[in-house]
């Protein structure tokens, strides 16, 4: 008889076991499961990249890449960047320049790695952005376009109102002879009619050393 119990108490003890789990997998297997929904983002700009007189590692270029699409965020994406790799004088230096909607944003630095180098470009360009905000804002609301500068916050910018006008004949003449002007001068940058294309162009003296020309592109 006591037999007859003690087997009474296993059996209500496991079915009491196998109501729980029963309830248990009905509840798991009831309960609605909601997904979590990131917001997405916009496509990433379009990346070119250059390595002047050096060898680009697939690792600086999977960095740059990591460190220059937090970009992304304050551009559409029709904008492109081209950046520039070289190595002057024992330093690692970036160029980077961003078309966006007909603007043109452009940072240069040098450092001791090409990382720290691009972390003080991407500062330089938010400086632009920051430095001009109100004018981008107006440019592109007046074409009609989307700005996503709003991020940045107010200041007073810089006025454009004490401008000084100079003039000089404007003459067609070759590169080397607009260079000569540049020099006799005495300016860091010289604007001449191109006598052969008949285009405006722009000779300048570069910061790493020789000259630079700058042709439009219609």
């Amino acid at each position: 008889m006591r037999f007859l119990c003690t087997f009474d108490k296993k059996i209500e003890y496991f079915l009491k076991k196998l109501f729980i789990f029963i309830k248990k997998r009905d509840i798991i297997n009831t309960t609605k499961v909601v997904p979590l929904i990131f917001p997405q983002r916009g496509d990433p700009m379009k990346m070119n990249f250059t390595a002047r007189q050096m060898r680009l590692f697939d690792a600086t270029k999977e960095m740059a890449i990591k460190k220059l699409s937090k970009l992304d965020k304050y551009f559409d994406d029709k904008a492109e960047m081209d950046i520039t790799f070289s190595m002057p004088r024992n330093l690692e230096k970036v160029e980077i320049t961003i078309y966006s909607n007909g603007i043109m944003f452009r940072a240069e630095e040098a450092a001791e790695t090409f990382a720290t180098a691009i972390d003080c470009a991407i500062e330089a360009l938010e400086r632009q952005i920051r430095k001009n905000k109100t004018r981008l804002q107006k440019k592109l609301k007046d074409e009609g376009l989307q700005s996503n500068y709003e991020e940045y916050p107010d200041i007073e910018e810089e006025s454009y109102e004490d401008i000084k006008v100079k003039t000089f004949p404007f003459k067609p003449m070759s590169v080397e002879e607009a260079i000569l002007q540049l020099n006799l001068i005495g300016h860091d940058f010289f604007v001449f009619k191109d006598q052969d294309t008949n285009e405006t162009c722009v000779v300048y003296k570069r910061k790493a050393g020789g000259y630079g020309l700058i042709v439009p592109e219609l």
